[in-house]
């Protein structure tokens, strides 16, 4: 009873004790070893998160050049333009890096060859990969434009005009025919 209303009394103490701990509350020391085994994607996102992973995580030339390395030898497509700056973030990531980042992601790249797996979590099948459904429509989106919709709403009374004529010639092809041989 008496515990009861010690948990009443304090809602803020116990809700603290049941929430676990967080990456802000370890040691500074463990976040400096954690950091060391992320690739610059994770480390770059990290590094936004708060002040002070951003004056703790190194986003240096080491790391950029690990990541571009390693998308190399898994035959990933790399930034390969010279406007790539490897001196800062904002440099690096103001070519093609961005988007590669997108689809990295949005898990594109897992699995896009056979035995490939997920390269997020590096498991042999990725977990998070969109259906079907899914890659069409973001496909159709990125390619639909509002030219082609209007293109294609063009189109429409066309291909339909076209249906309606087959239709009309085959009706009124038939009697045609039986016509002209009932006048011979």
């Amino acid at each position: 009873m008496k515990g009861q209303l010690q948990q009443m009394e304090h809602p803020r103490r116990s809700a603290r004790y049941i929430s676990g701990p967080t990456l802000a509350g370890l040691p500074t020391e463990l976040h400096l070893l954690i950091t060391k085994h992320l690739t610059y994607p994770d480390a770059l996102s990290l590094k936004h998160t708060s002040r002070h992973f951003f004056y703790l995580v190194d986003t240096g030339l080491k790391l950029k050049v690990d990541w571009l390395v390693e998308r190399k030898t898994l035959h990933l497509e790399c930034p390969n333009d010279r406007s790539c700056d490897l001196r800062s973030d904002v440099g690096f990531c103001r070519c093609n890096v961005r988007r590669l980042m997108r689809r990295r992601r949005k898990h594109l790249e897992c699995e896009s060859r056979p035995g490939l797996g997920c390269l997020i979590f590096g498991t042999t099948a990725c977990a998070h990969r969109r259906s079907l459904a899914q890659r069409c429509r973001t496909w159709l989106g990125s390619r639909l434009t509002l030219a082609l919709c209007w293109f294609l709403l063009a189109l429409l009374p066309i291909g339909l005009g076209c249906v309606w004529i087959d239709e009309l010639t085959s009706c009124f092809g038939g009697r045609a025919t039986t016509i002209s041989s009932s006048v011979r």
